[in-house]
């Protein structure tokens, strides 16, 4: 990660008070830190005063060596919804070549990812899921209505959703465009 920008400047930031505060939780020196992840002192003395640029590869043996996801390492602390990361964790040499960590959840057993195209008017009805079993759609053209017992979500293209899937739920395209999103389904 490089920190040339201010969003990936934040992330860095985001690490360093991640990996402190989770490292003090822990109740690890930054010997121990180091020694149990693989990663140099003099590195991690770095990370936590925000300096260094760091691979995803380094964040994940942190995040395994403090026993936590890695999406905690990145999460801004303001973050009220700990499901939803929604930052920026990697940015290759060229423009537009980015890797962005939307959400996370807890899979007890799997995991179902769907690529779905709904033409205008076209709906898809879902049965409700077991108890514990959530989704995430994340639109990548056109606008998807969620209907859900009690409300109705709109989430434009860019935008992802999430929601628990133990009730009765459906997808709809109301649009004129064709409509295609990714449906994640956790359980």
């Amino acid at each position: 990660m490089q920190k040339d920008t201010s969003s990936r400047a934040s992330v860095l930031q985001h690490v360093s008070v991640n990996v402190r505060r989770l490292r003090h939780e822990a109740d690890m020196s930054q010997a121990a830190l180091a020694e149990k992840s693989g990663v140099s002192r003099r590195m991690l003395v770095a990370i936590e005063a925000g300096e260094r640029n760091v691979s995803l590869a380094t964040l994940d043996r942190l995040a395994e060596a403090l026993d936590v996801a890695f999406s905690d390492l990145i999460q801004g602390p303001e973050e009220r919804d700990p499901s939803r990361i929604n930052e920026l964790a990697w940015a290759g040499l060229h423009v537009g070549s980015q890797a962005v960590l939307l959400a996370r959840a807890s899979a007890r057993r799997g995991v179902e990812l769907w690529e779905f195209s709904l033409a205008p008017g076209e709906a898809y009805a879902s049965q409700a899921d077991p108890d514990g079993w959530s989704e995430q759609v994340y639109v990548i053209e056109g606008c998807l209505t969620v209907d859900l017992p009690d409300q109705t979500q709109q989430v434009q293209a860019g935008a992802f959703y999430m929601f628990a899937s133990n009730r009765p739920h459906a997808y709809r395209n109301e649009g004129a465009v064709a409509l295609r999103f990714v449906r994640t389904v956790v359980s």
